[in-house]
């Protein structure tokens, strides 16, 4: 088996669909030896920030000294992204061998119970960060919580960034059950940290932690002037991920009993942090200036608005917009377009890409008189605007990751982009074209 061999697999385990629980993920980790039985893990969950806080989080811990295992989804150019250890890709031989040998233990499955992507992408990095010895595994999940594949670890730690309206279709249409979702990372007895804030959904998590017996630790805004972070300069800009670097940091102190961590380590892994596709800034040859942002919903979209005002107060970047079809994309609009000298709307690589003409009228709406230009693709964008000084990328991690292709920014690999797509239960097949769950979905997240 080649690379391409592998990579080919994988995108065949796309036409399977997904099973509601944990069932499959249990018993291919059981097969396999169950993997992270040897293995110590902090588990995040959250609407947004949970791939900036796991970069932190494992930063912290690389710079104390630790061999960590980092997992997380989707990725932006290369699959191997999913699956590092001390920030290095898992290395196309790995993904050959753990392809090879994963595939055994897909034949104890019947058809109409055959695991998905997520599920095996899952059990091959428990396997990697198992063989390969790791001091921790920073565990991102995939989508909610509770049925996420992710959710067969019993972690040092259960962490919730935030919540907010997002994946409502699976889910739930509340914060408070949006909420019981990704609190179903929390186990009895271990502790807890969120920076949730919401009180309806700080409510359930707080009732979560109790009936677990699970210590919880709350981090707000006011966490943020308080030493190191009070000084400290952190490469991610914002103060969304000032908040996401206090949670990092009260994490890192109450494990420090289990993982000893000194403050100088902390802080090194805070100021060193790197995490692409999160407002990163790309100063161009001719000296323009382009910001990359995954923003996917409203609460993102807020965030990255504040940002962008902070960072760049006075200035309006000219808008390259696409977003998916799924999302409250008329609210990304009204909070984005006011924000730009001139919007250009373009389709996401994806199946469920908005139309770009679509958000005409809700860019329009936010934006009177806003210079808007359909383009049939970024290519077509990127090249129309090549003489701007200032650019502004955003919607979906999914372009984020053409941008950062076409832009030749840093990537690990082939565009492997389209094994973050996930297609429904074939007619007749899997869960007998029921409506897609919430573990269905967990491979998907832009």
């Amino acid at each position: 088996m080649t690379y391409t061999d592998a990579i080919r697999f994988l995108y065949g385990l796309q036409l399977h669909g997904t099973k509601l629980g944990l069932e499959n993920t249990r018993r291919l980790a059981a097969l396999a030896g169950n993997p992270q039985n040897r293995l110590r893990f902090i588990h995040v969950a959250g609407t947004n920030g949970k791939g900036s806080t796991c970069a932190m989080l494992e930063s912290i811990y690389r710079a104390a000294g630790r061999r960590v295992g980092l997992f997380t989804s989707p990725h932006l150019v290369s699959f191997r992204e999913r699956i590092q250890i001390n920030r290095q890709p898992i290395t196309e031989g790995e993904v050959v061998r753990q392809v090879t040998e994963i595939r055994q233990y897909l034949d104890h499955f019947p058809r109409d119970h055959f695991p998905t992507f997520f599920e095996v992408v899952t059990v091959m990095a428990l396997r990697h960060f198992a063989a390969q010895d790791c001091d921790l595994v920073v565990w991102e999940t995939g989508l909610g919580g509770r049925l996420d594949a992710t959710n067969i670890v019993t972690p040092l730690a259960s962490v919730i960034t935030n919540i907010a309206l997002d994946h409502q279709q699976w889910l739930g249409e509340t914060l408070a059950k949006i909420a019981a979702e990704k609190a179903g990372i929390i186990k009895p007895g271990g502790p807890v940290f969120t920076a949730a804030e919401a009180p309806e959904a700080l409510a359930v998590i707080r009732a979560a932690a109790a009936l677990a017996e699970s210590p919880l630790v709350e981090v707000s805004a006011q966490d943020t002037h308080r030493p190191p972070l009070n000084t400290l300069v952190l490469p991610l800009p914002g103060e969304h991920q000032r908040l996401n670097a206090a949670l990092a940091l009260a994490v890192a102190r109450g494990l420090a009993d289990i993982l000893p961590v000194d403050e100088a380590a902390i802080c090194e892994g805070l100021r060193s942090v790197h995490w692409p596709g999160r407002f990163q800034i790309i100063r161009r040859s001719g000296g323009q200036l382009d910001v990359l942002d995954g923003a996917h919903n409203t609460a993102g979209t807020e965030a990255l608005a504040a940002a962008l005002q902070h960072q760049f107060p006075g200035r309006q970047p000219v808008l390259i917009l696409g977003v998916m079809r799924d999302k409250d994309w008329p609210s990304m609009c009204r909070i984005l377009a006011p924000r730009a000298r001139s919007i250009l709307l373009v389709p996401v690589s994806s199946q469920r890409s908005a139309a770009p003409e679509e958000l005409v009228g809700a860019c329009a709406a936010g934006h009177p008189g806003v210079r808007l230009t359909v383009c049939h693709s970024l290519t077509e964008a990127l090249r129309l605007t090549a003489a701007e000084p200032f650019r502004l990328i955003t919607g979906s991690l999914y372009l984020v990751g053409e941008a950062l292709t076409l832009l030749g920014g840093p990537a690990n690999g082939a565009d492997e982009r389209a094994l973050n797509e996930w297609q429904a239960v074939p007619a007749g097949g899997g869960s007998g074209g029921k409506k897609e769950t919430a573990t269905q979905m967990s491979q998907v997240r832009t």
